[in-house]
């Protein structure tokens, strides 16, 4: 249905690889750890425990926030945000509602569209539910590890509509963030997982109101069946003139299908309310100034550098800029193999194409195998000048016409010794010992 469209947003939380967890003292590494080791009275929410946030995930998110633009408010507060589940022993998340640390920034496409950020937040993480069999029985067993871990949360309008430009800005985040250092954004040990509200509705209507939103998305290609199964429900719902209802759906990949899960809720059934145990927080533009000093060059601006600097096809420069530290390395073996009239190309062929990189872990050892590589076992002296000798006897009217000013023979006698040399003359060598014999204006003994 040609006059249908899909208006879709995005919640990507990221958990921010700080020491100690968003509220507490308690190590924030938790994969692979052994249940509840990692927790005290305030991750655990117990009575008379009082929570003291996290500066480095702080300033892990402003840092986030400034990296696509966003405003930064200079005072900011933390909220409680009400609901059960078992993994929150609290029975409410400290979180952001109202004034959030940043707002309004955006994300432009590679073909020049914009989607608009609206907020950058900080929370924290939920502990973890582990379904299995306990002496025959079916149960539910929580592990607080990661309950209280920082988790950054980027919100952005539902301003796309293609499941490609998604990918693409997913993929993105994913790199700034391992750019900035703020996390490993793994989506495999959940470090970095994803939610998407979906509507669809008429072109010229707008935004429908309503929204379904697909949650725990732990992979790019999970995410793209997803939201091309919930599109294609939706489109087939609208278009026998009903209403998709507002929920929350899951994904299952055996049918290839979204089922519902719960009703939505709405903002006012959090009952949010300031945080009354943590102050209001509030920055100096000189502190936001320094946080946004210290950004690297991100991914964007480096492709861009490359690409009129390098002249590298796009697919080489979208590998090398992926990772900044491969980049870096990248960079540093241009530098050192310029000294040796190795190209950039070459250097990105054998990085791109030949895990070169891998191979030898510092710039300098992939230089030197590449001379090593393209170093010709030259012919000796003697022998270079044994060969002039004989091309000039050999060739007296080409000699003749270079004695007589006309110096573009050069070249032409300079392809007659190497023939002689069978190519392994060294092209600096014969020129020198030519014009040498040649200019004496005589014929060699």
């Amino acid at each position: 249905m040609d006059d249908l469209k899909a208006f879709i947003g995005l919640e990507v939380h990221v958990e921010l690889a700080t020491k100690s967890k968003m509220f507490c003292g308690c190590s924030a590494f938790h994969f692979g750890k052994k249940p509840n080791t990692q927790v005290c009275p305030t991750c655990l929410g117990l009575p008379g425990a009082l929570p003291f946030p996290n500066r480095e995930a702080i300033i892990s998110t402003l840092s986030l926030g400034l990296s696509f633009g966003c405003e930064t408010n200079l005072f900011s507060k933390f909220d409680r945000k009400h609901y059960f589940y078992p993994d929150l022993p609290k029975g409410y998340q400290i979180s952001q509602y109202d004034i959030p640390l940043c707002i309004q920034g955006a994300w432009n496409g590679p073909e020049g569209e914009r989607v608009s950020i609206r907020r950058i937040h900080l929370e924290e993480d939920t502990g973890k539910l582990i379904h299995t069999d306990v002496d025959g029985r079916k149960v539910s067993l929580v592990d607080f590890n990661r309950s209280g871990v920082p988790l950054l949360e980027l919100v952005t309008e539902p301003d796309f509509s293609k499941t490609s430009d998604i990918l693409v800005f997913l993929k993105e985040v994913q790199t700034i963030v391992r750019y900035l250092g703020i996390s490993s954004a793994d989506m495999e040990k959940g470090s970095m997982r994803l939610e998407a509200n979906i509507s669809v509705g008429k072109k010229e209507a707008g935004l429908p109101n309503y929204k379904v939103e697909i949650k725990n998305i732990n992979s790019f290609r999970f995410l793209e069946k997803a939201l091309r199964s919930e599109i294609e429900r939706q489109i087939a719902l609208v278009g026998e003139g009903k209403k998709p209802a507002q929920e929350t759906r899951g994904y299952d990949e055996k049918t290839q299908k979204t089922f519902s899960q719960r009703t939505k809720e709405e903002a006012q059934d959090y009952r949010y309310f300031p945080e009354p145990d943590i102050p209001p927080i509030t920055f100096s533009e000189r502190v936001v100034q320094k946080i946004k000093d210290s950004i690297p060059e991100l991914p964007g601006k480096k492709s861009e550098r490359f690409s009129k600097i390098y002249k590298l096809p796009a697919s080489y420069i979208s590998f090398l800029v992926s990772d900044m530290s491969r980049a870096e390395y990248f960079e540093g073996a241009v530098k050192l193999g310029a000294g040796y009239q190795i190209s950039a190309k070459s250097i990105a062929d054998l990085i791109v194409n030949q895990s070169f990189d891998e191979k030898f872990p510092e710039p300098a050892a992939l230089i030197k195998k590449m001379v090593e590589l393209t170093k010709k076992q030259y012919s000796t002296s003697d022998q270079a000048e044994q060969a002039v000798k004989e091309v000039i006897a050999e060739e007296e009217a080409a000699v003749s016409d270079y004695l007589k000013g006309k110096g573009t023979v050069i070249g032409f006698l300079i392809g007659k010794v190497q023939k002689k040399l069978k190519g392994m003359g060294e092209p600096a060598q014969i020129t020198r010992l030519l014009v040498e014999i040649l200019r004496k204006g005589n014929r060699p003994n």
